[in-house]
């Protein structure tokens, strides 16, 4: 296992720490050398013996721990990923902050940052930054879940140039065992086993813990250099030459691209780091990108270079490479969609969430136009653009490191190259082994569909907390508690959400179809389909097909009489004129066409009681009957094809007109499957 050389805590741990001005606060013992183990635990030891003082006990049960075909941070980037036997391995990380005594080892509390104006810094406490890395282990053949694993890694930093570390330390990478030698004299000073391979090794300096290397060796190899060779019953004397660590520069010039190391914008799969630096005089994100990697980019650059120019996908602008990275330059934008739903002090500059999802959508059914599929679709993939000249921002698509052009002709891609996406936003068709169809363009929608619910609920998940996700998305299990059952925003919602989250992806809608949904209709478009169905349905005879249709239900949606359920001036009103039947649904458009048509005639208490036209108008009304809309529009699907319903519905149909019409055969236009309209 392979220690973790800069880890995502260290800055935040540092201002937390200079939040409550530990600076000059703690003062720790200079003989104290701090040791992680893989079960979990910190060790204080004696840098003079190697003797334990205390431990901080924070292991989990790894049972099994060993036998992983990775190791746990890796498996956290990489996740999910499957093994040949049918484990599937999905993670997660969680940071913490831990507040230890100094002298016994004791944790007093575990802290987040909102505690932090709360705590009073004490000389004998030891605040300590910590990151939990969680692998499920979960069967898919048997649908169970085996077990879990946990590795922990401390917040650090390199210690500071002017700093003089005279040990060296050779840990064996079978056991515990920990050979500490005088790096100048090359005199063993001490060996001990801790009972657990060692993971890092930590001084204490200033803020926060420092960490010192560390030198992995095979167990036999070890043992045979510290008690085997030179003379017999003596420890040999050896030395090993360490690479000193150089101070990164303060800006790095690549070609045409500049960025500054320290100003570290996020972090991505296979050691991809985002910075921020600038091309042609332009503020941009830079990614730079590991050699066994350059395959992959490469590829997103080409993707990136075929689709930017639609304004809701990433804007790409330049690539570059040297001896050991390539660098590639896209737009800088303000946060992602995690930020944008969590942070409750974030400034949307007016974007709402529905338009958001409607340009987050817009992008994708540019991409899909391109027969290209994303296959990474989540939060922290949609970002948020820096305000225009105008103060405005919009919603676009990033992160093209794992997407999928599919040749010409074909509408699927090979799962043999192994689990594209993050755990927890895969569609059950790309991890189920019962699936024989390869994955098609509806993994985008399924994972969008994730997306939408995450938006309008601000923040939750329909499979449930990260560790249960991906094995409820295999069950189908979901839940969206957070959309209400009697509100009409909440029922049109429900209806997309779940047909998106579909376990049958020809049951899903396409990227277009999604943008046509009554979902993303303003108020007034509402107002005219009601107008244009009522228009349709005047001088169709009560048994035809699509009376029928739109009547069967309906007392339901009309609550019985919809006319006790209307104020007291429009009932009056409506007696006027003609007879309307309380119980059908046909006889309410009709009311509502024409109230509408003759709005500027009404009585001014009528005016009052409906609201102005056509927002106060309409709201009137699906307030009263919240189910109406999407009754409607769902009866009326087959009229889809017909000139008056193109704005509403997206899709071709294919009709045989029988003496009496039925429902008509719908197939989507871009992935040519049986869906809704």
């Amino acid at each position: 296992l392979v220690a973790v050389a800069s880890h995502p805590l260290s800055s935040t741990f540092s201002a937390f720490n200079r939040h409550l001005h530990m600076a000059t606060t703690v003062s720790l013992p200079e003989s104290l050398l701090f040791v992680s183990t893989l079960e979990g635990n910190l060790h204080a030891v004696s840098k003079k013996s190697g003797s334990i003082k205390w431990t901080l006990k924070e292991g989990k049960n790894n049972e099994g721990l060993t036998k992983l075909p990775f190791t746990i941070p890796e498996l956290v980037q990489a996740s999910p990923c499957r093994s040949s036997d049918g484990i599937l391995y999905m993670g997660k990380k969680q940071d913490l902050w831990y507040v230890v005594d100094l002298l016994t080892g004791e944790k007093q509390q575990t802290l987040t940052s909102s505690f932090a104006e709360m705590l009073c810094p004490s000389s004998t406490l030891l605040y300590l930054g910590r990151t939990e890395y969680t692998i499920t282990m979960y069967d898919t053949k048997s649908r169970e879940l085996r077990w879990n694993a946990t590795y922990s890694d401390y917040a650090s930093t390199l210690p500071d140039d002017e700093t003089k570390y005279n040990l060296a330390h050779f840990v064996s990478n079978g056991d515990g065992l920990v050979v500490t030698v005088d790096s100048e004299s090359g005199n063993v000073q001490w060996f001990q086993n801790y009972n657990s391979p060692v993971v890092a090794m930590y001084i204490w300096q200033r803020e926060g813990l420092r960490k010192v290397p560390h030198t992995n060796v095979a167990v036999e190899t070890l043992r045979y250099l510290t008690f085997m060779s030179g003379e017999v019953g003596r420890i040999t004397q050896w030395k090993y030459p360490f690479p000193k660590e150089k101070k990164p520069k303060n800006k790095f010039l690549v070609g045409n691209i500049t960025f500054h190391p320290k100003e570290v914008l996020g972090h991505g799969a296979e050691g991809t780091i985002v910075y921020k630096g600038q091309f042609d005089n332009r503020p941009v994100a830079v990614k730079r990108i590991l050699p066994e990697c350059f395959s992959f980019a490469d590829r997103e650059v080409q993707l990136l270079r075929e689709s930017d120019e639609h304004p809701n996908v990433i804007r790409y602008f330049c690539t570059e490479k040297d001896r050991q990275f390539q660098y590639i330059a896209i737009e800088l934008c303000a946060a992602s969609l995690q930020e944008y739903v969590e942070k409750k002090d974030f400034n949307r500059h007016g974007l709402e969430p529905v338009v958001l999802l409607q340009q987050t959508m817009s992008g994708l059914a540019h991409l899909h136009s391109l027969n290209i599929v994303h296959r990474d679709l989540k939060p922290h993939n949609i970002l948020v653009s820096m305000p225009n000249a105008h103060g405005r921002v919009r919603a676009m698509i990033s992160d093209f490191g794992l997407c999928k052009k599919l040749a010409v002709g074909r509408h699927s891609f090979s799962r043999r190259s192994g689990v594209p996406g993050t755990e927890g936003w895969i569609a059950p068709e790309v991890l189920s082994e019962d699936c024989k169809d390869n994955p098609t363009c509806a993994v985008d929608i399924f994972s969008a569909g994730c997306v939408f619910y995450y938006v309008v609920s601000k923040g939750c998940h329909p499979f449930g907390k990260s560790l249960q996700r991906q094995a409820n998305i295999l069950l189908g299990t979901y839940s969206l508690d957070h959309l209400q059952t009697d509100k009409h925003g909440d029922i049109v919602a429900t209806d997309l959400i779940e047909r998106m989250l579909s376990i049958d992806p020809c049951s899903r809608p396409s990227a277009e179809g999604v943008l046509k949904h009554p979902f993303f209709w303003i108020l007034e478009k509402e107002l005219q389909f009601f107008q244009d169905v009522s228009d349709r349905i005047e001088k169709e005879p009560l048994d035809g097909a699509i009376v029928r249709q739109l009547e069967r239900g309906g007392r339901a949606v009309v609550k019985g009489d919809w006319r006790a359920h209307i104020t007291v001036p429009l009932q009056t009103d409506l007696r006027k004129f003609r007879s309307y039947k309380g119980g059908s649904v046909r006889d309410l458009l009709r009311a509502m066409r024409n109230k509408k048509h003759h709005y500027r005639e009404l009585p001014a208490e009528v005016q009052e009681t409906l609201g102005s036209i056509p927002d106060d108008f309409v709201s009137y009304f699906t307030s009263r009957f919240p189910h109406l809309l999407m009754h409607t529009y769902l009866s009326m699907r087959t009229c889809a094809c017909e000139r008056p319903f193109l704005p509403y519905y997206s899709c071709t149909w294919v009709m045989n007109r029988p003496a009496v019409p039925e429902p008509a055969t719908c197939k989507c236009i871009l992935n040519h499957v049986p869906s809704f309209c």
